[in-house]
């Protein structure tokens, strides 16, 4: 259980980093470049799992040092996508039909997709106990 906890707090952590990074982005993007929220949204989405990836693999989960990185890559970027799923749909749903600002539904959207993400990499990433 103390090893969960502390995995969770690590995710914690880049999950926090990674919100600014994608957060980040996605204000630059749309406030200054004038791009749309929902491209804005998926680039900067896209730059945040990028690194997540390279912190969870490094500081979070044990994974399999035999397995291919670049097989366990793509796992981790169709996870991903699911998540950019979620996100999208959580965006288009506070923004469109709720007319929330796209600034505050970002918040939200990335507490129902770190959730997700958690639980999904656990059980797929991390190495298996033998």
């Amino acid at each position: 259980m103390k090893k969960l906890i502390e995995q969770m707090i690590k995710f914690g952590f880049v999950g926090f980093l990674c919100f600014f990074i994608d957060y980040g982005i996605m204000v630059l993007l749309t406030e200054v470049a004038g791009i749309v929220y929902l491209v804005s949204s998926a680039c900067s989405f896209t730059v945040s799992v990028i690194v997540n990836y390279i912190l969870s693999v490094t500081f979070v989960f044990e994974t399999d040092k035999e397995k291919s990185r670049i097989k366990e890559f793509i796992v981790f970027v169709f996870l991903s996508i699911i998540g950019l799923g979620i996100n999208q749909l959580c965006m288009w749903f506070g923004v469109e039909l709720l007319h929330i600002s796209y600034l505050i539904v970002k918040i939200g959207a990335t507490a129902v997709v770190m959730v997700y993400n958690f639980i999904s990499r656990k059980l797929v990433i991390e190495k298996k106990a033998p």
